[in-house]
C-alpha cells in the first residue's frame, strides 16, 4: 500500500520527534507549599524558569495537601516560582538541570502579601486594538459593550468589519468572510451564526482575531478573510463561573438568561454553559418599483411591515485531560435549539397608466420555523519536545436538522372594492437536513532555532437533504400541489493538504511562504427535476507573508494569497420560495466558487497605529441579482456569479490614551469598489469610491463606573445592483460593579439617535426600484451578572480544531 506523501511526511516528523523525547531522561522536581503558619496551599502556581530570560518551560498545581510534582527533560540553568493569590511570589536561586536529575525542594513557606485594597483605587483603561504581524487582535474582555451585548454586537464593532440588518458578516467591504470560534469552524449558516452570536453573551469572549489574508494552515474557504473569536479561557484550578439575567426592549420584550460553570482540577478541565436568548425585531419596509408601459409608468408602491422573533437555547460544554506533560484529548459540544416566528402584513398599491385604476394587492404571512443543531469535537494535542514540535488531531461531526411551515394569505381588489376581491394561499413547508464530518491533522516542526515547518491534512465529507413542498389554494378551495415544489441532495466532498515555512532572512526580514492544495467533488441532485449537476476541480492556494523590522517602533508587513468561497448549500439548491405573489427567491445550481487574489501592505507604528493598504481582485464573485420580469411584473432574487469585481482600500487605525482612564480607538477606512459583469441582456459596470469610520471610547470612572461611547458611519456603497446611501449610528453603555466586581449591573443604549435606516436604488437595465428599510434598532438592554470562583488562577494552553463547512449552510 502507498503512503500519501504528506501523510508519510506527517508520520516521519513524529517518528522522529518521539525518538528525539525518548533520548532524553526526565527530571523530576517535587516539594510542598504552605503558608508562613504552617498551612498547605492548594492550588498553588508552581512554574519552571529559564533562568536569564524568565521563559517558561514547564509547570503545575499543587494538589489539595499542596504537593506538586514536575517532570521536564530539560536541561540548563533554571528557576522554580510558586505564586498564588494573596501571597508574594517565591522564587528560587538558579540551579543547575540536567537529565534525568531529582530534586527535591521539600517545604516552600510563601508569605501572605499585605495590601489595604478597600483602600486603593485602581482606574486604568487599557488598549483595546492590538497589532500583530499577521492580524488585528481586538480585546473585548472588561469592556462595558462586552458586558452588556452580544456576541454579534462586537462582532459589528471589529476594524473593518460590517454587519447588516439581517446578520450578515462584510470585512472591508465584502463578503464572502469565515468565523471561527477558538479556531474552529462554528458550521452555520448565515442566518443561524446570526442567532447563534445574538445568544451568546459578549462577556464570554476574550477578543477577536481579524485576519485579513490567512497562512496556508487556515481553510482556502472565505475571500474576503477570517474572523477568530476567542473565548474566555478555563485558566483556574478550582471552579468559576457566572450567571447573566436581563431583558431587551425596543417597543417589544425580550428577556435573556444564561450561565457557564468551568471546573480544573488535577489532570481535569471541563466547563459548561447554558444560555436562553430571545430576540425581537420589527422591520419597516417600503419597496417602490417601476415599470415602463406603453401609455406611460406603472408603480408598484409597497409598504410592509415584518414582526419577527424567536428563542434560542444554546448547550455548550467540553472537557480535556492531561494525560502527562506532553499530551492531552479532549471533547467539545455545542447542542442548539432554535424557534422562530414571523409575521408580515404587505400592502401592496399597483397603478394603471392605461385607464387609471388602483389596483390592491394585501399579502399576510404567518411563518415558522426552527433549527435543532448538535456538533461534537474530539481532539488531541501532543507537544513532542520542548523545541515546539507538535503533533494534534480533530475529528468533528454536526447534525443539523432544521424547518419552516409558512401561509401566505393574498388579497385582491380594484380600487376601493374590497368586497368584490378575490383571494388566494400559499402554503409551503420546507425540511432540511445536513450531516458534516471533518478530520484533520498538523504537525509543526522546528527546524532549526529560527525555521519552523507547518503541514497537515483535512478531509470533509457533507450530505444535505432539502424537501421544499409548495401547494396552492383559490379563495377556500383544497391546497393543490405547485411545480416549483423540489427535493434536492447535495452531496460535497473536500481533501487538503498543505505545508508552510517560517523562516528569517536576515536580521530585520522575517518570511514565511506556504502552499495549500484543495480537492473538491461535488454533486447536487435535483430528485424533483432529475436533475444531476457535479463538479470536480483542484485548486492551489499560495500565501506568502514577508515582514521588514525598520526599527523597534516601526514595521512593514506585505502579503499575498488566493483564497475560494465556495457557494452555500441552500443557494445551489433550484427552490423557488414565494415572499409575495410578485416576488420570489430562487436557487442556482450552476453557481461556481468564487476566487480571490488578495494583496496587502501593512505599515505598523509602536506596534499601536496601523496603516494598511489592499488590493483584491475577484472572479466569478458571488451576489444577490434583481431579476425582473416586464410582462408577468415579477422580480426574482436570485444569487449569481458576477464576472469580476474589484477591491482597493486604505485603512488607519489610531488609538489615542488620554490619560490612564481614558482611552479611544479610531478607525477610517476608505475603499474603492467595483463590479464588472454581464447579467442577463444588460452589462454591469459600476464602480464607487467610500468611506468607513468608527470611534469607540472607554472610560474608567470611580466607584466601579465604566462608561464605553461608540459611533459608526458607512458612506454611500455599492451592493452589486444595490446603491446605498450613507447611514450611521451612536451606541453607548455604562456599568456599576460591586463587591470587588463579583456583581455588575450594565446598560446600554443602540442606535441612540434612531439614525441606522437603509435606504437603496437599483437602476439597472429596465429595473428602476427604491428601497428604504428600517429595522427598529434603537433599544436598551439590561444586564445584571454575578461571577464567583474558589480556586488560584494557572493559564490553560489553548488548541484549535477543524474549520470550514458549516458557515456554508444559507
Amino acid at each position: 500500500m502507498k503512503i500519501p506523501y504528506q501523510l508519510s511526511t506527517v508520520l516521519f516528523f513524529f517518528l522522529l520527534g518521539m525518538s528525539q523525547a525518548l533520548a532524553q531522561q526526565s527530571g523530576k522536581l517535587s516539594g510542598r507549599v504552605e503558608d508562613t503558619n504552617g498551612e498547605v496551599l492548594p492550588f498553588a502556581n508552581i512554574s519552571l524558569l529559564k533562568a536569564g530570560s524568565g521563559d517558561m518551560i514547564a509547570g503545575a498545581v499543587s494538589d489539595e495537601n499542596g504537593t506538586f510534582e514536575i517532570s521536564t527533560s530539560a536541561a540548563g540553568q533554571m528557576i522554580l516560582s510558586v505564586s498564588s493569590i494573596g501571597y508574594k511570589t517565591y522564587s528560587s536561586g538558579a540551579f543547575e538541570m540536567t537529565s534525568g536529575m531529582k530534586k527535591d525542594f521539600d517545604v516552600i513557606r510563601i508569605e501572605e502579601e499585605a495590601t489595604a485594597l478597600d483602600a486603593v483605587e485602581v482606574r486604568s483603561s487599557r488598549p483595546e486594538v492590538m497589532i500583530e504581524a499577521d492580524r488585528t487582535i481586538v480585546n473585548v474582555e472588561g469592556t462595558v459593550m462586552a458586558e452588556g451585548s452580544t456576541a454579534l454586537d462586537v462582532v459589528g464593532r471589529s476594524p473593518g468589519v460590517y454587519v447588516d440588518a439581517d446578520g450578515n458578516i462584510n470585512l472591508n467591504g465584502r463578503s464572502g468572510v469565515i468565523v471561527l470560534i477558538d479556531d474552529r469552524q462554528t458550521y452555520m449558516s448565515a442566518k443561524d451564526l446570526a442567532n447563534f452570536l445574538r445568544a451568546m453573551p459578549a462577556d464570554n469572549i476574550k477578543s477577536i482575531e481579524v485576519i485579513n489574508n490567512p497562512p496556508a494552515k487556515y481553510d482556502a474557504e472565505g475571500a474576503a478573510g477570517v474572523l477568530n473569536i476567542q473565548l474566555k479561557k478555563n485558566d483556574y484550578n478550582g471552579m468559576n463561573g457566572s450567571i447573566q439575567a436581563g431583558n431587551y426592549y425596543n417597543g417589544r420584550h425580550a428577556p435573556f438568561a444564561g450561565g457557564s460553570l468551568n471546573l480544573k482540577r488535577g489532570k481535569w478541565t471541563t466547563n459548561v454553559s447554558l444560555n436562553y436568548n430571545t430576540w425581537v425585531r420589527d422591520i419597516d419596509l417600503q419597496i417602490l418599483r417601476r415599470f415602463k408601459e406603453e401609455n406611460g409608468t406603472s408603480e408598484f408602491d409597497q409598504d410592509a411591515l415584518l414582526e419577527l422573533g424567536g428563542e434560542n437555547l444554546f448547550l455548550t460544554g467540553g472537557a480535556d485531560y492531561q494525560i502527562d506533560k506532553k499530551h492531552s484529548v479532549g471533547f467539545n459540544f455545542q447542542a442548539s435549539d432554535y424557534n422562530g416566528k414571523e409575521d408580515g402584513n404587505s400592502l401592496t398599491d399597483i397603478s394603471n397608466p392605461d385607464n387609471g385604476d388602483i389596483n390592491h394587492l394585501q399579502a399576510l404571512n404567518d411563518s415558522e420555523s426552527d433549527n435543532r443543531r448538535f456538533f461534537t469535537n474530539f481532539h488531541y494535542v501532543g507537544n513532542l519536545d520542548t523545541l515546539g514540535t507538535k503533533l494534534s488531531a480533530d475529528v468533528d461531526y454536526t447534525v443539523v436538522d432544521g424547518g419552516s411551515l409558512s401561509l401566505l394569505t393574498n388579497n385582491y381588489w380594484v380600487n376601493e372594492a374590497t368586497e368584490a376581491g378575490t383571494m388566494d394561499r400559499i402554503r409551503t413547508d420546507n425540511d432540511m437536513e445536513y450531516t458534516i464530518f471533518t478530520a484533520k491533522v498538523d504537525f509543526t516542526k522546528p527546524l532549526s532555532e529560527k525555521v519552523k515547518l507547518e503541514t497537515g491534512v483535512k478531509g470533509s465529507w457533507v450530505e444535505s437533504d432539502n424537501m421544499l413542498d409548495i401547494s396552492k389554494s383559490v379563495e377556500d378551495g383544497p391546497f393543490e400541489p405547485d411545480q416549483n415544489s423540489n427535493h434536492f441532495i447535495y452531496n460535497e466532498n473536500v481533501l487538503a493538504a498543505y505545508a508552510s515555512v517560517k523562516s528569517p532572512l536576515g536580521k530585520k526580514l522575517d518570511f514565511q511562504a506556504g502552499l495549500r492544495m484543495e480537492y473538491s467533488n461535488i454533486k447536487g441532485n435535483s430528485v424533483t427535476l432529475n436533475e444531476v449537476n457535479t463538479q470536480n476541480y483542484v485548486n492551489l492556494f499560495p500565501s506568502m507573508f514577508l515582514q521588514h523590522k525598520v526599527s523597534d517602533n516601526y514595521s512593514i508587513t506585505y502579503n499575498v494569497n488566493r483564497r475560494i468561497t465556495r457557494p452555500n448549500y441552500r443557494s445551489l439548491n433550484p427552490f423557488v420560495f414565494y415572499i409575495d405573489p410578485l416576488t420570489t427567491e430562487q436557487g442556482n445550481p450552476n453557481l461556481k466558487p468564487q476566487y480571490a487574489n488578495n494583496f496587502e501592505m501593512s505599515h505598523v507604528f509602536k506596534q499601536a497605529y496601523q496603516f494598511t493598504l489592499a488590493y483584491s481582485r475577484t472572479t466569478n464573485s458571488i451576489d444577490q441579482v434583481m431579476i425582473q420580469n416586464d410582462e408577468t411584473k415579477e422580480t426574482t432574487l436570485q444569487v449569481q456569479n458576477f464576472d469580476k469585481s474589484e477591491d482597493v482600500s486604505l485603512r488607519m487605525l489610531v488609538p489615542v490614551e488620554i490619560a490612564e482612564w481614558y482611552s479611544t480607538s479610531n478607525m477610517v477606512q476608505l475603499y474603492y469598489k467595483a463590479y464588472q459583469s454581464q447579467l442577463g441582456d444588460d452589462f454591469l459596470d459600476v464602480s464607487q469610491f467610500s468611506y468607513m469610520a468608527r470611534t469607540q471610547h472607554n472610560i474608567i470612572l470611580p466607584k466601579g463606573f465604566k462608561v464605553e461611547l461608540v459611533a459608526m458611519y458607512l458612506s454611500p456603497f455599492l451592493e452589486g445592483q444595490l446603491e446605498l446611501n450613507g447611514f450611521g449610528w451612536v451606541d453607548a453603555g455604562i456599568t456599576k460593579t460591586f463587591k470587588d466586581d463579583k456583581f455588575s449591573l450594565t446598560v446600554n443604549g443602540q442606535d441612540i439617535f434612531r439614525t441606522r435606516g437603509i435606504k437603496g436604488v437599483v437602476n439597472f437595465g429596465d429595473i428602476n426600484t427604491d428601497i428604504r428599510q428600517y429595522n427598529n434598532q434603537q433599544a436598551v438592554r439590561v444586564t445584571f451578572r454575578w461571577n464567583f470562583s474558589k480556586g488560584e488562577k494557572f493559564n490553560v494552553s489553548n488548541r484549535s480544531g477543524s474549520s470550514e463547512e458549516r458557515n456554508r449552510l444559507d
